[in-house]
């Protein structure tokens, strides 16, 4: 009684820091499973995407059988209307494939509320520009950087929708935006810890997709898991090197974001890069590759933008470069493995 009080005579301000409205861009499976956390965790979430038929059985049934088949999910709206999904929400979660993402942004840019938070659950550096999504985000819609925030972790969607315990990273240059972002998804099995280093949280995110083809690549050639842990930890230090050039903190590599995340992405099954990279390791042509996985995988764009990111601040990414020069058909898969055991021998901290 004393609840119910409290919430009749609590000030309007108060109900809507308690309980955030929401719009989601992007009704895919992670931009799904992540409007399912924020409604669980208590918010107003209205899923936005351009499927009529699957936002219309997000809004009815509160089911999306296309990318999440079987997954009952909590009251939330689904929209192919843009302006009403952005109506009056003050988090904005951006989670379309990256190579799209400034067109998709700057046909919303007049839509979004000022004051809003807009938070990039996007893996990948844009192609031409060699940008991180954050930054995407901030160009277009003209962002400072405490309405700026990115969301990484081992956060496998299917798991996720599973509820099954799982933490992430939520980094923001702002610790209140990080905060504020922290506490509209935290529930009882999504765990999110907070972090200001943008660039180094993404980073983590975009590289370990394409390490995550590098260790698909090498299951699907018939390699075991000395392969895969040697994959795994030289590729943290490619993302590290990078990462430390472009001005990230080292410890994030440690953690979720990093170690984390890559680690989950390259042995996991249902990382659609390791995926891909499984099918191209068995035989599959690249496009062949992609059929069978179901889609292209962030990974396979973002390897260029990366190479080239890392090559224009002077930063040696051989798994990376091997992965490019792969998919592009300029190496034979067969030579990937020795190519990168015939570099020269040198200390293993070295660089």
């Amino acid at each position: 009684m004393e609840q119910a009080e409290r919430a009749a005579t609590e000030p309007a301000a108060e109900q809507e820091k308690a309980q955030p409205r929401v719009a989601v861009l992007g009704a895919g499976s992670m931009g799904t499973t992540f409007a399912m956390v924020l409604a669980d965790a208590g918010c107003d979430v209205t899923l936005w995407g351009r499927d009529a038929a699957v936002l219309d059985a997000v809004d009815r049934t509160h089911r999306n059988e296309k990318y999440l088949p079987g997954v009952q999910l909590p009251a939330m709206h689904g929209t192919t209307d843009p302006a009403v999904a952005l109506k009056g929400a003050s988090i904005v979660v951006v989670s379309v494939p990256s190579q799209v993402a400034r067109t998709t942004l700057e046909s919303m840019k007049d839509l979004v509320e000022p004051g809003a938070v807009v938070v990039s659950l996007m893996k990948g550096v844009e192609l031409g520009t060699d940008k991180r999504m954050s930054q995407v985000m901030a160009e277009v819609l003209d962002l400072p950087d405490e309405r700026v925030a990115v969301v990484s972790g081992p956060n496998l969607a299917p798991e996720i929708a599973a509820r099954q315990p799982t933490a992430t990273v939520v980094a923001s240059r702002s610790e209140a935006t990080a905060q504020l972002v922290a506490d509209a998804c935290s529930t009882g099995y999504f765990r999110p810890y907070t972090n200001t280093d943008v660039v180094g949280v993404e980073l983590c995110g975009a590289v370990k997709n394409i390490i995550a083809l590098a260790a698909g690549m090498a299951q699907g050639q018939g390699f075991g898991w000395n392969t895969l842990a040697t994959l795994i930890t030289r590729g943290l230090v490619e993302i590290t090197r990078l990462g430390l050039a472009l001005g990230a903190d080292a410890a994030t590599f440690a953690g979720l974001a990093g170690m984390g995340d890559l680690t989950a992405t390259c042995a996991s099954p249902l990382s659609r890069n390791h995926r891909l990279g499984k099918h191209v390791g068995e035989g599959l042509t690249l496009q062949e590759a992609i059929v069978a996985t179901g889609g292209t995988a962030e990974g396979v764009k973002s390897s260029q933008s990366v190479l080239e990111l890392a090559r224009a601040h002077d930063v040696e990414m051989p798994i990376t470069a091997g992965v490019v020069e792969v998919l592009a058909g300029n190496l034979p898969l067969s030579n990937l493995a020795a190519t990168l055991l015939a570099r020269p021998k040198k200390s293993e901290v070295a660089g």
